[in-house]
């Protein structure tokens, strides 16, 4: 059984995935650091979260990787220490390679990749120093099986933070570390805006699909599982005349 992660850390928190699994966790009695851009939304947020014991809120991009150590350790003191980081933040943007757009892909890269590695990093460190943590990457579905066009360098992105969470797992496998990567499908967020899908699930029901995959450490998880277990099943193993009906 796992243990209680009392103090939690949260980037991109302020829509999305990341307000959702604020707004969950403070239900649920945790104390939060927050960490986004817009950091009059997380004092709206943080006002908002009246069962969380205590809530810290930073401002952060975290494309400034200098700035991520930082913060990270300012809000690990704010609560008195962390029990887990969840790396959320993430960009959307996106058109077709060489369509003369590339600033759109590699912003994109920038942050979900590169801002990623800066945060696993930064927490990474504290979680050494105390000799325990839980680490949760939240990547996509796309990072199973990569999606065309002007969704090409997100999948990319998303499938080097995927493999980033692997290669941790393999390391820190039998210590106090544990590192767990998600694999959302669509859910309704901004992100999401725009996408057309049977398949899309209500905000709602996706973070209570996250949290829930979190709160037991699971290595790996496709969320929701229903329908996105047996997808990301067929997305790696199916070959491409018939997945490429599928992205």
């Amino acid at each position: 059984m796992t243990q209680t992660r009392d103090k939690i850390i949260i980037t991109g928190a302020s829509s999305g995935l990341g307000e959702g699994m604020a707004r969950e966790f403070a239900s649920r009695g945790r104390s939060l650091g927050l960490a986004a851009r817009r950091l009059d939304r997380l004092d709206a947020l943080a006002a908002e979260l009246t069962t969380s014991p205590k809530v810290a809120v930073a401002r952060l991009d975290v494309t400034d990787t200098d700035a991520v150590r930082t913060t990270f350790r300012a809000l690990s003191a704010d609560l008195g220490g962390v029990d887990r980081v969840i790396v959320n933040a993430g960009l959307g943007k996106g058109a077709p390679i060489g369509t003369g757009k590339a600033a759109a892909n590699i912003e994109t890269v920038q942050t979900n990749l590169i801002g990623a590695l800066a945060q696993i990093e930064a927490a990474l460190e504290i979680f050494r120093e105390q000799n325990h943590g839980h680490l949760v990457l939240v990547s996509s579905m796309s990072a199973v099986r990569g999606l065309p066009k002007a969704q090409a360098a997100y999948s990319a992105s998303k499938a080097g933070l995927a493999t980033l969470g692997q290669g941790l797992q393999a390391e820190l496998a039998g210590t106090p570390i544990t590192v767990t990567v998600l694999l959302p499908g669509y859910i309704s967020t901004d992100i999401n805006r725009g996408v057309k899908t049977s398949m899309m699930t209500d905000l709602d029901t996706g973070v209570a699909s996250m949290v829930k995959a979190i709160e037991a450490e699971r290595a790996r998880a496709a969320v929701p599982g229903l329908p996105w277990t047996p997808i990301s099943w067929a997305l790696r193993y199916l070959p491409d005349v018939i997945t490429r009906r599928m992205v």
